[in-house]
């Protein structure tokens, strides 16, 4: 119906969709809730201790514009409360008046049964200053991906009652490690308010990764202490301010991964538990016939072409900034965020550009997965100037270069392709992001929770997902990953060196990469999932990260270390824009690349598999630092080969900082002349700090 789907022309300006939810004043509190096509609403007030027992109930009047309100004593702090909204039933919505439903602007939520809540009045005001955010430029962030339990259940340091919670992640023992890493931020994934999918539940697994929300405000209760469970939802959310606030403290930005796009209800049949019950047509993408469009693969699709939705995403973020403190936002599926009214993807969508222009946003990190499965979902490269996107394209090419192009030239004695498209994403994929958005529109990243951990995708050439549940068929086939000569486990010496090699060169171009670096949790020393690539079901030790270490694991995480603090010493390797020819450019790295006789590359080597040996020179001369050039070495086959360093004006010499080759960082540096020769074993990386000749 057309009255249910307001215009988008104008949704994030002063209107009728201000002050959604509960506002506490002197008469009470205020309850404002949006249904374009409801008939009536009432607010139904429940005991604090029996959520099925209604103590009252309080119609809310139209106020116009399809905004519902009353004004009542019943609602306070702490008040359990949730809606009832009726209205004529069509092809796209279909309201019952007994259900009791979520506020979509619920601070806090407690269940009460499978796909029934409780909405909670809280406080969200802090209740001491958060203090002031770090605001890590762009170019220096390093981000790591991490599960509130996965990260700390484990954690030896950690008291265990703090263990798999937001004060876990807040404890000094966990912020010590990730300082130690030299990261500065941590993009967590959801911790809105979500719940186990039935199909799970009878399976005896969990919703582990959380994206199936309930709540886009409320917190997670499942990941505070007992303490604060026990307390409620308004020392739910404290904690979780507490540990922003702590993390904060520590230089370490906090990044929320968001999932906005589909909702806990499900396809048709599915709970019925907030926005199906509100105004079904309004929030889902339906055809006329009131049937889904599914463009996320969870069932349903939330249709942020209308105001309502499209202001609540909104306001959702600028809660969790502003309120909770957090730096930025990854958000998942984000093409369906961009999607108008013709379901089509558009970059310049009403809220994707709000989300990068609202004042009350400025200076947070706007991360997207630029993907999801509808007609045109694949977007890498696709989004506008603010927004920063996960980077597929660079996760695929630097796997196939270091791993599957390695496994096929074992079989067939060359590689398939040269380095000519891993040298592009190396130095920032400017064949994907344009000139105005520059290299730090790239978040590269080699795995994610999703896929393969590092040390798996060099022990695995398939995926080992039976304990899912789905007989295996679940989770991506093509890892482009390659298991050295042994499935999983083995004592082979041999196969276990180049494995770790395989992995310290994955790292070295990560974190030595033009972009925006992104480490899994874990990966800095090598943990495992046993070749399960999708273990979005498991809450337990399969997931949680064992911080018990053997020496090869320490060696690992000193390189990771090292790399870390390489990037930040070297403002070469992290331009903020595409140098091209010029010299000049401030904060820009001017590249050029060399063969491994120290010659410029020539049109021919970039293509010809059989030489994959190049030499990455980039000059920055950034604002406010002082100039500095690297040198990257690069060999990506198994023949050992000597590289020449290139003679060049302006360079006295070369001095080593990192190699991938020995085990330990700190071994078999040196300082080298121009024009010596270096012996690499194959596949290896080597970087070189370029010393100018004295005037």
């Amino acid at each position: 119906m057309a009255s249910s789907r307001p215009s988008a022309s104008a949704p994030f300006q002063g209107s009728v969709y201000d002050d959604l939810g509960v506002t506490l004043g002197p008469d009470g509190g205020t309850l404002r809730v949006w249904s374009g096509a409801a008939s009536s609403v009432e607010l139904v007030i429940f005991d604090d201790t029996d959520l099925d027992w209604i103590t009252a109930v309080v119609p809310l009047e139209p106020v116009g514009g399809g905004v519902w309100q009353a004004t009542t004593d019943e609602l306070a702090l702490g008040t359990r409360y949730a809606l009832r909204v009726d209205g004529p039933s069509g092809p796209r919505n279909t309201f019952n008046k007994e259900a009791l439903l979520i506020d979509p602007y619920a601070r806090g939520l407690v269940p009460v049964r499978r796909g029934q809540w409780r909405a909670v009045v809280v406080d969200s005001t802090p209740d001491e200053p958060l203090g002031p955010r770090p605001e890590t430029p762009l170019d220096r962030t390093v981000i790591y991906e991490a599960h509130v339990t996965g990260l700390t259940k484990r954690h030896p340091g950690v008291p265990p009652a703090l263990h798999g919670t937001y004060a876990g992640l807040g404890h000094p023992a966990t912020i010590e490690h990730l300082t130690a890493l030299g990261v500065t931020a941590v993009e967590v994934l959801p911790i809105h308010a979500f719940e186990t999918e039935p199909r799970l539940l009878t399976q005896g697994l969990t919703n582990y990764w959380g994206y199936n929300t309930v709540g886009f405000f409320a917190p997670h209760s499942g990941y505070a202490t007992a303490a604060a469970r026990e307390a409620g939802p308004q020392a739910v959310l404290r904690e979780v301010q507490q540990m922003v606030r702590s993390l904060h403290a520590a230089g370490i930005e906090v990044i929320l991964d968001v999932v906005y796009n589909h909702t806990a209800e499900l396809s048709i049949g599915g709970p019925r538990s907030s926005f199906r019950g509100i105004d079904n047509a309004a929030y889902y993408r339906q055809h006329d016939d009131g049937s889904y469009i599914d463009v996320t693969g969870c069932g349903n699709s939330v249709d942020t072409s209308t105001d309502a939705a499209a202001r609540l995403v909104l306001d959702s973020l600028v809660y969790w900034a502003n309120e909770v403190g957090v730096d930025g936002f990854r958000f998942d599926l984000a093409p369906t965020l961009g999607r108008g009214a013709d379901h089509a993807f558009d970059p310049d969508h009403p809220l994707l550009r709000a989300i990068v222009d609202d004042p009350r946003l400025a200076g947070r990190k706007m991360i997207a997965e630029p993907w999801d499965v509808g007609l045109g979902g694949w977007q890498t490269g696709g989004f506008g100037a603010g927004w920063s996107e996960w980077n597929d394209r660079y996760r695929d090419r630097v796997r196939n270069f270091w791993l599957s192009d390695v496994d096929y030239a074992r079989r067939a004695s060359t590689p398939p392709v040269g380095a000519g498209g891993f040298a592009t994403r190396l130095a920032g994929s400017s064949n994907t992001f344009s000139a105005e958005r520059g290299p730090l529109a790239s978040v590269n990243f080699i795995t994610a929770h999703d896929g393969f951990t590092l040390r798996d995708l060099v022990s695995y050439d398939v995926k080992h997902n039976m304990g899912n549940g789905e007989q295996n068929r679940d989770g991506a086939d093509t890892n482009r990953s390659f298991n050295h000569g042994a499935e999983g486990p083995t004592d082979d010496p041999g196969i276990l060196a180049t494995r770790r090699k395989a992995m310290r060169n994955l790292l070295g171009t990560l974190l030595l990469s033009a972009g925006v670096p992104m480490l899994t949790a874990g990966d800095e020393f090598g943990r495992t999932q046993r070749g399960n690539n999708n273990a979005y079901c498991h809450d337990s030790p399969l997931t949680w990260i064992d911080w018990q270490h053997a020496p090869w694991q320490d060696d690992l995480l000193a390189h990771a270390r090292r790399l870390v603090q390489l990037r930040h010493e070297n403002p070469a390797l992290r331009p903020r824009r595409f140098a091209h020819e010029a010299r000049t450019v401030p904060s820009a790295s001017v590249i050029d690349w060399y063969d491994e006789h120290g010659e410029t590359m020539s049109p021919e080597r970039w293509t010809n598999p059989a030489h994959r040996t190049l030499q990455y020179d980039a000059e920055s001369t950034p604002e406010n630092e002082a100039p500095n050039r690297i040198l990257l070495v690069v060999h990506g086959n198994e023949r050992p080969i000597d590289v020449t360093l290139p003679r060049l004006d302006r360079v006295a010499g070369y001095t080593s900082l990192w190699s991938s080759v020995p085990e330990r960082p700190d071994e078999s540096l040196a300082v080298l002349a121009p024009g010596s020769v270096i012996a690499l074993p194959g596949t290896a990386l080597h970087l070189f700090r370029m010393e100018p000749c004295s005037e």
